[in-house]
């Protein structure tokens, strides 16, 4: 054998490798949210600030409907879902929700967070390293929801809070006939409720007799600002699906429209989940701790998750034509398989 032609072909294929795990791995995280409540929510999504805004802050998604999302590489923030909405349509910012309420008026929340109580799913996605992500009640419960990863390495834990709160929820921390169900921070507002001022430490804030009922019924969900230990998962290199009222029975096995959808281009990074929102509450830590500051990032960008997808039996998903396992390797792109071709004429 040609020793030249041996040399040629390692080197052909190194830099096949090369390029695939590079394309891969600056490609971004694909989120799915579903829903599987038997009304329509009206998720909402808020940006860390120094995270760029996804292509949406706000939509509507029917019962039994999917959606995806397209987050670069590094993006961090918080999606929870708005339910009893009322918009008018015409954008003139007087519709509102039950729950969730991000304040705007309409369908997109244009930078502003959930109004508590509301269930929170965080993430802060790596920068080639682990991907943080939870299910947080810090700031009250509305809904269950549950988070789970696919085609990642790791622990990847999926997390979550699939049982009805709204059920169990003490008077005291009810709102309306049930509708949601108020943090003791949200309710009382006393620095032991809400671990601050003297309370500030994990020394010095302990969980409370609210606190531990929601940890008792969603062991895995924060259940107060201090509860990182067991509520803080990680993941390389995964797309995760958001599902609201993941044990809805009713909607088992029943078709689901993945509806495209534009991301964002352009990767912030800014560790652990620093942001805070314009309505009350603590808002949970991470493993890197918690912050504050307000507003999203602004740079807009293109990219895409769509395709046909159906709920199976077992609740995975089975993923579209051309999706893959994961949708992480969609950008190897004509460019790259030209270069690719054209070293092959080249060395061979």
């Amino acid at each position: 054998m040609d020793p030249f032609s041996s040399s040629s072909h390692n080197l052909i294929l190194s830099l096949v490798l090369l390029l695939f795990f590079t394309f891969r791995g600056v490609s971004g995280t694909t989120f799915t949210f579903v829903n599987r409540c038997d009304y329509t929510v009206w998720p909402g999504i808020l940006a860390n600030a120094n995270s760029p805004r996804l292509d949406s802050t706000g939509f509507e998604l029917p019962k039994q409907t999917a959606r995806t999302f397209q987050a670069p590489t590094g993006w961090s923030g918080r999606f929870w879902a708005r339910t009893g909405c009322s918009f008018d349509g015409s954008g003139s910012g007087s519709g509102s929700c039950t729950t969730g309420d991000c304040g705007s008026g309409q369908v997109e929340c244009n930078g502003a967070g959930a109004a508590p109580p509301a269930t929170l799913a965080e993430f802060t996605l790596g920068t080639g390293g682990q991907d943080f992500y939870d299910v947080s009640l810090v700031d009250g419960y509305n809904l269950p929801v549950f988070v789970e990863g696919t085609g990642g390495s790791g622990q990847c834990a999926s997390t979550g809070c699939s049982t009805d709160l709204n059920r169990m929820c003490p008077t005291e921390l009810r709102v309306g006939d049930g509708d949601a169900c108020k943090s003791a921070c949200e309710a009382f507002g006393t620095p032991e409720y809400c671990c601050s001022g003297a309370y500030a430490t994990p020394a010095t804030c302990s969980p409370s007799v609210y606190s531990q009922m929601f940890k008792a019924a969603c062991p895995k969900s924060y259940s107060y600002a201090y509860d990182d230990a067991t509520s803080t998962f990680t993941c390389t290199g995964a797309d995760y699906t958001v599902t609201f009222c993941p044990s809805s029975p009713s909607l088992k096995s029943t078709p689901m429209t993945a509806t495209p959808s534009q991301g964002a281009a352009t990767a912030g990074s800014t560790p652990g989940f620093a942001y805070s929102d314009s309505g009350a509450g603590s808002g949970s830590g991470s493993a890197t701790g918690t912050g504050t500051g307000t507003g999203t990032g602004t740079v807009p960008g293109s990219g895409s998750g769509s395709g046909e997808a159906m709920l199976a039996d077992d609740g995975s998903w089975l993923a579209g034509l051309a999706m893959g396992d994961s949708n992480r390797a969609g950008p190897l792109s004509i460019t790259s398989i030209a270069l690719c071709i054209i070293l092959s004429y080249l060395f061979l």
